[in-house]
């Protein structure tokens, strides 16, 4: 008996339906990018596993497909699991002759070696868009408001609107000022990001033991605690509550809120003069790897609230230096193939032609000629002058049913092959969404085709 296989789990077959959405995505990624000024770049599909421990330390590993590569040095080598330490590296080999701003994008295929879970595979297709630059507060401002609007603006390219996702935001500056009301000594912020940006995924007695280990006192354990149990630090009622009776510290509370509030006014603002008013809302719990990022962070979310994040980003201006570069400003965003294409099916935003795979023609021979010598010359005819050409490959000369596969094709014009036509040196060229139809000269017939596209 024959031995059967199945793809490896978390990872996909790409059947022509399957590939023609991973095409529409992809596509429409680099459209976009190309429209707001950013160029792609690439890079290896595996690189040295230190590379990975340079940005996210020495716990990546248990995350990634690793190996060793065959020989006497025994080079550890790992899948990328995601693309910025791969353009940290390129970008710190030649960052001195590279134009600045610099603007990149790439669509990579990345890899994880975790448990597959919805929206999260072994295997992913993300788009990473990354500005580099900004020698001042107010130009890397701009920039960041710039990464964030591409992404807008593609999922606005997919049909996405500010009413089907939300642009949650926070900043590093801002979260410094919330350990500061909740009695964090500054020496601790470090430890503090690592915290909250683990707090609310730890059981109890993970977070107690952490607790414990580094010294953590009775306030600032209610503090993260309250975090954790998702009380909002945005309404005075949560700092009373940790007040206990005791002093509330209004004046710091309203520092906090007006931070907050002005940098909202500055966002909604931006985003309004280019066209994408709405999306954007502060959400406190946004802490994605505030250990690593610098300043603005954000994750677009499904407003329903039913995905995962789908896309996510920040700055990060310290990345380069760990790679041997320069002192450069960053920030940049990805996201996932995954994630997308659940939304864009639950919303109704896939495009109806998705289905027939990407083969879509432009233009359907039918032919109902005793001889297919005349249409395979025309095929060729056509297809030399540029244009996608389907024909049937049925034996019927029913032409109606024909015309059926025709316009089951995508196709929007249609040239009948029939006998009388034919005989009188005329071809009928059918419109398929139209239906209307008009006679052209055999001669003509190339040139009334590549009218019918434009």
């Amino acid at each position: 008996m024959a031995q059967t296989f199945q793809s490896p789990p978390g990872t996909r077959d790409f059947y022509p339906e399957a590939m023609a959405l991973r095409r529409y995505i992809e596509d429409t990624w680099r459209r976009v990018s190309l429209r707001h000024g950013f160029v792609e770049v690439d890079g290896p599909t595996f690189e040295y596993l230190d590379l990975y421990k340079v940005k996210s330390g020495d716990e990546i590993v248990s995350q990634l497909f690793h190996f060793e590569s065959r020989g006497e040095d025994k080079t550890q080598f790992a899948l990328r699991p995601e693309f910025t330490p791969t353009l940290a590296r390129m970008i710190a080999a030649k960052a001195n002759s590279l134009p600045r701003p610099i603007k990149w994008f790439s669509i990579p295929r990345c890899y994880r070696a975790e448990r597959p879970q919805k929206g999260r595979l072994r295997e992913f297709i993300q788009w990473n868009v990354d500005m580099l630059g900004g020698e001042t507060p107010e130009q890397r401002r701009q920039f960041d408001l710039e990464t964030a609007a591409l992404c807008l603006d593609c999922l606005r390219e997919f049909g996405v609107g500010s009413e089907d996702v939300k642009l949650l935001w926070n900043d590093r500056q801002l979260v410094e000022e919330l350990f500061k009301l909740g009695g964090v000594p500054a020496e601790r912020f470090g430890f503090a990001f690592y915290l909250l940006d683990r707090v609310a995924k730890l059981s109890p007695e993970q977070r107690g033991k952490l607790y414990a280990e580094n010294s953590v006192s009775a306030g600032e354990k209610a503090f993260f605690e309250a975090l954790a149990a998702g009380s909002n630090p945005l309404g005075a009622e949560f700092w009373k509550d940790l007040a206990g009776g005791g002093e509330f510290n209004a004046a710091g509370f309203e520092q906090y809120s007006k931070a907050i509030s002005d940098a909202q006014q500055q966002i909604d603002q931006t985003l309004s003069l280019i066209g994408l008013p709405g999306y954007a809302r502060y959400d406190a719990s946004i802490v994605r790897g505030l250990a690593y990022y610098t300043g603005f962070v954000w994750e677009v979310a499904d407003a329903r609230g039913e995905n995962r994040a789908v896309a996510g980003g920040g700055r990060y201006d310290r990345l380069i230096e760990m790679f041997g570069g320069p002192a450069l400003a960053a920030t940049g965003f990805g996201m996932g193939d995954v994630v997308l294409a659940i939304l864009l099916e639950q919303l109704g935003k896939l495009p109806k032609d998705i289905a027939r795979g990407t083969a879509a023609a432009e233009v359907f021979v039918v032919s109902a000629l005793d001889s297919a010598d005349e249409s395979v010359r025309l095929i060729g005819e056509l297809r030399a002058a540029k244009l996608a050409v389907g024909a049937s490959y049925k034996t019927t000369k029913n032409i109606g049913k024909l015309l059926q596969e025709a316009s089951g094709s995508g196709a929007k014009v249609a040239l009948i092959l029939a006998p009388a036509e034919w005989e009188r040196g005329v071809v009928k060229l059918k419109n398929l969404a139209t239906r209307e139809e008009k006679e052209v000269p055999r001669g003509d017939v190339v040139q009334a085709a590549r009218d019918a596209m434009r």
